[in-house]
């Protein structure tokens, strides 16, 4: 699949101030990836350090926390990973599900899917 970027907003969990990034699209990893400058600016501290395995085997340790995303005005709260200044914002799967957005990679778009519920009860 083809990279490409598009334009999310983040925000603390109180949603009061929301800033814009350009984000790389992919579905190669978990996390959204957001610089650590930014998420601390807006007050989304970590919760937790986890360990995640890179591309080419290696395991690294980040912390994780909560945040606000808004893509395409679609709101939901997700997992962010905190990374190093420098480093492009990454759109990832998690996230993705949660604002009910897939990818399309011929087009380089995102496109809004349904969400899927197994049984009610």
């Amino acid at each position: 699949m083809g990279t490409f970027s598009h334009p999310v907003e983040v925000s603390g969990m109180d949603g009061q101030r929301f800033e814009a990034v350009e984000a790389l699209v992919g579905t190669g990893s978990s996390y959204t990836v957001i610089p650590a400058n930014l998420l601390h600016g807006l007050g989304i501290a970590p919760q937790e350090r986890i360990e995640f395995e890179l591309a080419d085997g290696r395991m690294i340790e980040r912390d994780i926390g909560e945040a606000r995303i808004r893509v395409d005005g679609r709101n939901a709260t997700t997992l962010v990973v905190f990374c190093d200044e420098g480093v492009s914002p990454l759109l990832e799967a998690y996230t993705l599900e949660g604002v009910r957005l897939a990818v399309d990679p011929v087009n380089k778009r995102l496109v809004p899917t349904g969400a899927l519920l197994m049984r009610e009860s």
